[in-house]
C-alpha cells in the first residue's frame, strides 16, 4: 500500500515537464499497442522495414523509455532539467511519428534516400538520435553529481543511465552502418546489418527502468542498506550478463 501511495505522489509532486513526459509516454505506448492490434488483425508480415511491427516497437519502446527516464531522473539533481527532459520528450514524439508515418506510406523510414522527402525523414531520424544521446549524457553526468541518495539507489541510477548511453551508442552504430550501406547502393544489406544489433539495443534500452525500479521497491523492505546495495550490484551483474548474451546472439 505504501508503494502505491508513493506511485501516486510521483504524479502529484512531479514537475510540469515530468507530467507532460508521462502523458506523452502513455500516448506513444498506446500507439504501439494500436499497431500491435493492426499488425495481428491485418495478417501482414512481422518482418522487414515496411511491417507495422516497426511502428509497434517504436511506440512501445519510446513510450516505456520516456516514462522510465522521466521517473528515474526525478531523483537526481539535474541542471537545466526542463530543457533536457523536454528535448527528450519532443524527440521521442518526432521519432515515433516519422517512423509511423513512413510505415503507413509503405516506405522504409531509415536508410531511405529514394526521394528528397524520404531523405529528409531519414536524416531527421538520425539527428533525433543525436539529440537523445546528448540528453542521456546530461542525465548520466547528473547521476555522478548527485550525492544525496542512498548507495543502492545511487548505484542503480548510475548503472541504468550508463547502460542507456550504451544503448544510444549501439543505435548510432546501427544508423551509421545502415546509411553507409544504403548510400553505397545496398539498402537491403543496410536493413539486415542494422537489424542484427536490435537485440543488444533492446536490452540496453531498459536497464534504466529495471534496476532503479528494483532499488526503489527494496526501500519498502526491512533489509539494511548494505544488503539492498548488494542486491542491486548482483542485479546489475546479471543484467550485464544478459547484455553479453544479446551481443553473442547478434
Amino acid at each position: 500500500m505504501t508503494a502505491l501511495l508513493e506511485t501516486r505522489r510521483i504524479w502529484t509532486r512531479g514537475r510540469t515537464v515530468e507530467r507532460v513526459a508521462y502523458v506523452v509516454a502513455g500516448v506513444l505506448f498506446t500507439s504501439g499497442l494500436v499497431h500491435l492490434v493492426v499488425l495481428v488483425a491485418s495478417g501482414t508480415t512481422w518482418e522487414g522495414p515496411l511491417s507495422y511491427r516497426k511502428a509497434m516497437t517504436f511506440g512501445l519502446s519510446f513510450g516505456l523509455t520516456l516514462a522510465s527516464v522521466a521517473w528515474a531522473t526525478s531523483f537526481l539533481t539535474v541542471r537545466r532539467r526542463t530543457l533536457l527532459l523536454g528535448a527528450f520528450t519532443a524527440v521521442s514524439v518526432v521519432e515515433v511519428a516519422l517512423v509511423t508515418m513512413q510505415v503507413w506510406r509503405g516506405v522504409p523510414s531509415h536508410f531511405n534516400f529514394e526521394t528528397g522527402f524520404d531523405s529528409v525523414v531519414s536524416f531527421t531520424l538520425a539527428a533525433g538520435g543525436g539529440v537523445i544521446i546528448v540528453t542521456v549524457l546530461g542525465f548520466a553526468a547528473a547521476a555522478w553529481r548527485t550525492t544525496t541518495l542512498s548507495p543502492s539507489m545511487t548505484f542503480a541510477l548510475r548503472f541504468g543511465l550508463i547502460v542507456l548511453v550504451a544503448a544510444m551508442v549501439v543505435g548510432a552504430i546501427m544508423v551509421a552502418d545502415g546509411v553507409t550501406l544504403a548510400r553505397g547502393g545496398q539498402p537491403q544489406l543496410a536493413y539486415t546489418t542494422a537489424g542484427s544489433l536490435k537485440p543488444v539495443h533492446a536490452v540496453t534500452m531498459h536497464a534504466v527502468l529495471v534496476v532503479p525500479a528494483l532499488a526503489w521497491l527494496l526501500r519498502y523492505t526491512n533489509w539494511p542498506e548494505r544488503r539492498r546495495t548488494r542486491a542491486i550490484q548482483i542485479t546489475a551483474g546479471l543484467y550485464t550478463a544478459l547484455i553479453a548474451g544479446a551481443i553473442v546472439l547478434s
